[in-house]
């Protein structure tokens, strides 16, 4: 059976490693499986990743990060994301549309139709069975980041990451039977095992019983 699990939450709360963890798991349950993140995940996206990440200039507008973000998505949708599910397997992404619209919708102050009918267009309505948002304090986030360069989105000041929060917790109280929100101060350990319990009871018994 295919199924689409995105992982989202703000800087530091532990995605990469969780959405890693998911997909060792459904590996060793010989479940097919696919793990890929956002911005990039494709030759394009990777480069249009670097660019809104990493670039020198800072006068990239939010609406010019809305579209950059939104045409490496389109990349992503059309190259990985609907031929693995049309054959039947586990899709983990690392971020995808609700990222867009908590970060340039919340965080920037996009108008939230505007992003909402981008983010459509680009997703061409693939919408996850489940999203996984790790929740924390922002500051505590952003403080697990202090040990390595940061980019952009990281230098921004902590109203802006706050704004971002809210918008999260915003999108999984007005969804709640796609979302599971998990306090991700918690240990790694604890994490996996909410998540784990969550997306076991949405694959069939016989594959969680290997």
């Amino acid at each position: 059976m295919s199924l689409f699990i995105t992982f989202e939450g703000g800087e530091g709360c532990g995605k990469s490693a969780q959405s890693r963890a998911l997909y060792k798991k459904l590996m060793q349950l010989s479940i097919p499986v696919v793990l890929t993140h956002e911005p990039g995940g494709t030759p394009l996206g990777d480069e249009i990743s670097r660019r809104l990440k990493w670039a020198k200039s800072p006068d990239i507008s939010p609406m010019t990060e809305l579209l950059l973000f939104n045409a490496s998505r389109a990349q992503l949708v059309d190259g990985v994301i609907k031929p693995n599910l049309a054959k039947g397997e586990v899709v983990i992404l690392d971020r995808y549309a609700d990222s867009t619209t908590a970060y340039q919708g919340y965080g920037r102050g996009l108008d939230l139709e505007i992003v909402k009918k981008v983010n459509k267009a680009a997703t061409q309505g693939v919408k996850p069975d489940l999203t996984v948002l790790l929740d924390m304090p922002s500051e505590e986030g952003l403080g697990r980041k202090k040990a390595r360069k940061r980019d952009r989105f990281e230098k921004e000041i902590l109203a802006f990451h706050q704004k971002v929060r809210q918008g999260y917790l915003k999108l999984a109280a007005d969804e709640p039977q796609r979302w599971l929100v998990i306090d991700a101060s918690q240990s790694k350990a604890k994490v996996a095992e909410v998540i784990w319990q969550r997306v076991s009871k949405l694959l069939p018994q016989q594959e969680v019983e290997k």
